[in-house]
């Protein structure tokens, strides 16, 4: 009898149950969702502080100072001010939902000052990075949308190097996979890949998040792959290894590169979009028409906001196709297309599983568990045992 690709793959997704495919096709809603609220509250926080000159003020009072302390100062107290301001549906959205859902067990103290650790963190990079783009808008002219996008790719790249050394331990304990056969097959995958075996690490992931996770960061010397203790835990060896042979596969086929080159792609559009739109949106806002003003800095990152996520189904689309290549890489390495397929379906308890062909080509950053779980099952019938 020939192996019934479209029966094994119904029979994985149905195997979650009725109730748990309702909530996870519910909470992916729900996200989608959040993305529309999120850019209205950014245009209420943008409103505000444009309307009470907080930042008008901050430059006021730094008048007689030079232009780096003026640009970072401004960009400093408008990060905060927004985060502050935003506060109540960051817990509602990054939280409290979360919660709900099951899908986070951290304490909410825990998230608090976790966001407060992540706001210094990014005030002090944020600042310098305006700084250098207020400088590109002054010395560059038309052509500072050049310069930002190609500056946004630099930093992007440094903080892949220097994240996973010196950020990311910050909010996470990175530690050797514990002794056992789980860390002898990912050692001996990462040796036959060409991988130091102390570029994989286990995370305490469950600080922040229930959900079955494992991740490729940074590039060069610094990159790592890290396996999340909730996937650890809860994954039988051969989800391990097919899951461990998945983040391989980004690594070795250099994934992180093409979304370096993205983000370059994307910044520059977003800045010369934000550039010609500029003055008919800071009227709306009632901020002065002027780009090259750091006080209206909201205006332009509102903007910004605006098209990052008009252009993101570009970007999922280069998502799923590396992840689609990613997983094939996998396949072709341990050949374990039904320790995927569980590991997948774990996946969809968080994420719905089966999208409609719109849903998933403007919201999914991973094909459909559904469409990667009939990837591996056509791997298996055409991959027979032995």
């Amino acid at each position: 009898m020939s192996f019934d690709v479209e029966a094994a793959t119904a029979a994985y997704i149905d195997g979650l149950g009725e109730e748990a495919l309702a909530q996870a096709a519910a909470y992916t809603t729900g996200n989608q969702w959040l993305m529309l609220w999120g850019l209205l509250i950014s245009a209420m926080v943008t409103l505000i502080i444009i309307r009470t000159g907080w930042l008008t003020k901050t430059d006021d009072k730094l008048s007689k100072r030079g232009f780096i302390i003026r640009v970072f100062s401004i960009s400093a107290v408008y990060l905060v001010v927004s985060e502050v301001l935003e506060m109540p549906w960051s817990v509602f959205s990054g939280w409290w939902r979360e919660t709900e859902y099951g899908r986070t067990s951290q304490p909410l103290m825990d998230f608090l000052s976790q966001g407060l650790l992540a706001l210094a963190i990014s005030a002090l990079l944020f600042s310098f990075f305006m700084v250098a783009i207020y400088a590109f808008i002054q010395k560059a002219k038309k052509l500072w949308w050049l310069w930002g996008g190609t500056f946004s790719g630099v930093c992007v790249a440094v903080l892949m190097v220097v994240g996973p050394t010196y950020i990311a331990p910050l909010f996470n304990d990175y530690q050797p996979v514990p002794p056992g056969e789980v860390r002898d097959a990912v050692e001996a995958m990462a040796i036959n890949a060409g991988i130091p075996t102390d570029r994989i690490f286990m995370y305490d992931g469950s600080r922040q998040s229930n959900n079955f996770t494992a991740n490729v960061a940074g590039i060069g010397g610094a990159a790592r792959i890290a396996i999340s203790d909730v996937a650890l835990d809860e994954a039988t060896l051969d989800e391990v290894k097919a899951v461990t042979g998945h983040e391989i596969g980004h690594y070795k086929l250099g994934h992180v590169w093409d979304g370096v080159f993205l983000t370059i792609v994307i910044v520059m559009a977003s800045f010369f979009i934000a550039d010609k739109a500029f003055n008919a949106v800071a009227r709306l806002f009632g901020a002065q028409e002027d780009i090259g003003d750091p006080t209206t800095l909201p205006v332009l990152l509102f903007l910004v906001g605006v098209i990052g996520i008009v252009t993101q189904p570009m970007s999922n689309t280069l998502s799923r196709m590396n992840e689609t290549e990613a997983d094939h890489y996998s396949y072709e390495m341990v050949d374990l297309p039904d320790g995927m397929a569980s590991a997948l379906v774990k996946t969809a308890e968080y994420r719905n599983p089966r999208p409609g062909k719109l849903e998933e080509w403007l919201f999914y950053t991973h094909p459909s568990v559904e469409q990667r779980v009939r990837a591996a099952m056509e791997w298996k019938a055409s991959h027979p045992e032995g």
